[in-house]
């Protein structure tokens, strides 16, 4: 028998809300985190919203403000999402044995901030003048680090670098290694901080976001026929994962249970998705098999659906690949409607959403679908959420360069 991987703790930060609970609060009512930029003036650039996180002191999330200071903003993200996940699992790492304990978070581009403050630095000072702590600010590692630093966690820890599949990535793996007897516990999940002059404009140039300036709110639309492009955004999503005897040992909450991952990788294009859907269908395929599931015993999809034209038109063909006559009936979402892309963060930020959606009985809807396209024929749930009988949903996260992640997580029995 394979030993059981339960979630017992999450957290987030992001443009819907700087804690779990009020992000499920806005997407449960439909609610969009996307505006016009305030970080930065966007004057000559092409796309100038995003969903930015605001409100929060993110330095309040280290020991002392010095920490703060040496932090880039994706990591002051992942600690304070990794701080309310911890808080809300009751781990209490001091009476841990903490060999046993690892940290796998990851961010799909890292510090950009750092790297672009310090590059002006460079050029305006000259190279006595930057930081000797750029490299440590800027590495896609360092979160994952720090994290473990600050709960004093020696167990396995790295951060998977897959572009916007890089948090499923972290969390399929922990669930890898906490059942091959690796950890006990392990912290795992993305954080991303892109939204900066040259992260909009790189994206922008690349004609992937959307350039509906005047109504940001009604940007991001996946499936619909009239999509755009993405919008970016910043955050971070973090889970506790846990073995089940030890979760129960302890008395820990159980919000839910992974019992699925699957991964493969298109091998087709740095950017465009494997155009038939075969790889992403694999992915969710061999998910399934780990989790022991059929189809028809799906009750929900939090499909990657970014709002790219190719993108939401693969994902949809590779649903039906997978689904086959099931595909009328397994309801499907895209709450990036309504958070944006949160790129390293995405997977993460949608597993804490299916593991809510199961706790509720409740299913986030897609909001913006005026038109949906004949090419992403799925079984919608438009405008509002739907209540529903939730046992088991899958979550599917795609990255540039054809990385492909699908995780399956139950309700917990």
């Amino acid at each position: 028998m394979r030993r059981r991987v339960v979630v017992t703790g999450f957290g987030a930060v992001t443009p819907n809300g700087n804690d779990a609970n009020s992000l499920w609060e806005s997407v449960r009512n439909g609610r969009s985190g996307i505006d016009r930029v305030t970080a930065f003036d966007t004057a000559g650039y092409d796309c100038r919203i995003a969903g930015e996180v605001r409100g929060i002191d993110l330095s309040e999330a280290f020991r002392n403000p010095k920490e703060a200071r040496r932090a880039d903003r994706f990591s002051q993200l992942a600690m304070t999402a990794a701080k309310e996940a911890v808080r809300h699992s009751g781990l209490n790492t001091d009476r841990e044995d903490p060999s046993r304990i690892g940290v796998i978070v990851g961010s799909g581009i890292g510090g950009l901030k750092t790297l672009e403050d310090q590059h002006t630095v460079l050029l305006q000072k000259g190279p006595k003048r930057t930081s000797p702590l750029m490299i440590p600010m800027m590495i896609t590692n360092i979160a994952s680090g720090m994290i473990a630093i600050e709960f004093g966690c020696q167990g396995p820890n790295f951060c998977v670098v897959t572009a916007c599949a890089t948090a499923a990535h972290c969390i399929g793996e922990a669930w890898r290694l906490i059942r091959d007897e690796e950890a006990e516990v392990i912290v795992a999940g993305g954080s991303e901080a892109a939204v900066v002059p040259l992260g909009l404009s790189g994206f922008a140039n690349m004609r992937a976001l959307s350039l509906r300036n005047d109504d940001p709110q009604k940007a991001s639309r996946p499936f619909d026929k009239d999509r755009d492009g993405f919008v970016l955004s910043e955050g971070a999503g973090i889970v506790v994962l846990e073995e089940l005897e030890h979760a129960k040992k302890r008395g820990a909450p159980i919000l839910g249970e992974i019992i699925g991952y699957g991964l493969s990788a298109d091998a087709s294009h740095i950017t465009a998705p494997d155009p038939n859907g075969r790889c992403a269908a694999r992915a969710m395929t061999a998910a399934l098999k780990r989790a022991g599931k059929n189809p028809d015993q799906i009750d929900y999809i939090n499909a990657h659906a970014t709002s790219t034209q190719q993108g939401d038109a693969c994902e949809a063909l590779a649903i039906r690949s997978v689904f086959g006559p099931y595909t009328k009936k397994v309801p499907v979402s895209a709450t990036k409607s309504m958070t944006g892309h949160c790129l390293g963060a995405a997977g993460a930020v949608e597993l804490i959403l299916c593991l809510q959606a199961l706790e509720e009985q409740l299913i986030p809807p897609t909001i913006n679908l005026d038109n949906p396209d004949p090419a992403c024929d799925l079984h919608h749930v438009p405008y509002e959420a739907r209540e529903s009988k939730l046992k088991v949903a899958m979550s599917n996260s795609f990255g540039f360069g054809g990385h492909n992640a699908s995780l399956v997580v139950a309700k917990f029995e």
